[in-house]
This record gives C-alpha cells, sequence and structure tokens, in this order.
C-alpha cells in the first residue's frame, strides 16, 4: 500500500497558478489528487496549470477570485464545494508581501497584507473544515507559512506579522479540528527562486550574500516545498498535526551566519 497515494482525494490550492502554488499543486495531482485551484489575475498561467493537471489524468478546476475580499468567502466555498466536489485537502498559500520600511506602512497596505495572509486563510479553513466535519471527511489544512513567521526581516514588518499569525492559527486549529480527524500543519519555505523573488532588484544585487548564508548552498525551488505537503496530506502524515515543517536549507540552524572557514 502507497500510503503517499491521493487517489479519489480532491485538493483546494490558493494561488495554484504561480510559483510554489503551482508546483505543489502538480505534486498533488502526480500523487493522484484532483485539483480545484484558487487565482486572482493570473488567467494564462492558471489555464496553463489546469491543462497541464488534466494532462496527468487528473479533474483541476479553477476559480477567480480575490482572496482581500474575505467577505465573499463563504460563497465562494460554496460553489467550490458544489462545483469540484468534497474537498479533502485545504492548501492555504496564497501571499502577498510590499517592502518598505516601517514608516512608510500605510493602514491601506496593513490591511490588504493581513487580509490575503492571514484572514482569508482564516476564513477558508473555517468554511472548508465545516463542511468536513458534516461529511466525516478527515481532512487536511495546509498552511504556507514563510521562516518570517519565526524571525523577522527589515521592510516586512506587516509579511512578518501576517506570517506569524499564521502560525499560531495553525496550532489554534489543529486542536479545535483534532477530535474530528483533521489535521492542520503548516510548511514555512524560506528563501525560494520564484517570478516574484526573480523580479526583485534588492535581491538581485545581495544574490551572492544569500545564496552564502544557506548552509546547503542554494536557493529553493518550488519543487523543494511539495514532498512536505504531500506527506501532511497523505495517511503517511495522518498523525502528524498542529507542526511546521521549515524549508529553508539550514538558515535557521545558525544563531549568526557562519564565518567560512575554509576547508
Amino acid at each position: 500500500m502507497n500510503r503517499f497515494d491521493l487517489t479519489g482525494r480532491c485538493a483546494l490550492v490558493t494561488g495554484g497558478s504561480r510559483g510554489i502554488g503551482r508546483a505543489i499543486a502538480f505534486g498533488l495531482a502526480e500523487a493522484g489528487a484532483d485539483l480545484a485551484i484558487i487565482y486572482r489575475s493570473a488567467t494564462e498561467a492558471a489555464e496553463s496549470a489546469r491543462k497541464e493537471i488534466e494532462g496527468k489524468g487528473r479533474r483541476c478546476r479553477l476559480f477567480q477570485h480575490d482572496l482581500g475580499e474575505t467577505d465573499a468567502i463563504p460563497a465562494l466555498v460554496e460553489r467550490i464545494w458544489q462545483e469540484a466536489g468534497p474537498i479533502h485537502i485545504l492548501v492555504n498559500n496564497a501571499g502577498m508581501a510590499y517592502i518598505e520600511r516601517y514608516y512608510k506602512v500605510t493602514a491601506e497596505h496593513y490591511d490588504r497584507v493581513m487580509a490575503v495572509n492571514l484572514k482569508a486563510p482564516f476564513f477558508l479553513t473555517k468554511e472548508i473544515a465545516r463542511r468536513m466535519v458534516e461529511a466525516k471527511i478527515p481532512g487536511r489544512v495546509i498552511n504556507i507559512s514563510s521562516t518570517n513567521g519565526f524571525l523577522a526581516e527589515a521592510d516586512l514588518s506587516t509579511y512578518n506579522a501576517s506570517k506569524g499569525g499564521l502560525e499560531l492559527m495553525t496550532k489554534s486549529f489543529a486542536v479545535e479540528l483534532a477530535p474530528h480527524g483533521i489535521t492542520v500543519n503548516s510548511v514555512a519555505p524560506g528563501l525560494i527562486q520564484t517570478e516574484i523573488i526573480s523580479g526583485e532588484q534588492i535581491f538581485q544585487s545581495m544574490w551572492d550574500y544569500l545564496i552564502e548564508h544557506v548552509p546547503l548552498g542554494r536557493i529553493g525551488t518550488p519543487e523543494d516545498c511539495v514532498g512536505p505537503v504531500i506527506l501532511l496530506a497523505s495517511d503517511a502524515g495522518s498523525y502528524i498535526t498542529g507542526q511546521h515543517i521549515i524549508i529553508d536549507g539550514g538558515i535557521l540552524c545558525e544563531q549568526i551566519p557562519r564565518m567560512q572557514f575554509g576547508e
């Protein structure tokens, strides 16, 4: 028996058209799951993802929605449940950040980051979990957090706060949903090479410095995040809940960036 097999289950992935979310959606499909993907505006990328997933022999439904509009989440989930079928796996992956000094943060930016990164995962989990309980589905909720949920980074105060909140939200839901056989965990990537990070000049100018301080000596890829999600989504991870898996090449292992000791 393959304990990592997800055949017969349907996974909902937010932000599944690009980057880490896209890699996770493909990985879940390869493990046997059907997919429902929420995306905001990248229609072409979403359609491309759908075609590739269907090419793997899995079903895939697309749902366009701005997760910053949290009041519409109950209706969105009802539509997803009706059109894609019961959801067995929820991956709260969609996220955003403004890179700016704390004194430049506006109420609008603060509210936007918190809505997408924390409020939307909360209410998506609430709505999906309620239906899982009613349907007696021993579901899986996986929140894509960040190493910023454990250590702060300058110019990302709102993002840091949202990811820290997501980590404790994960544990809170894990406690409340455990009696129903539903597990809730987080996967926390560190430096991952996506379209967003590749396009930021600030990262390009310090690329060598970043790589030098990753113990494994490289920036991560979206595919590096797939294995832990499959573990947590499958029967192999059925006794894991309220936990986090950090995928950072070892960055958080070091209290002080290491010196170069030579061979």
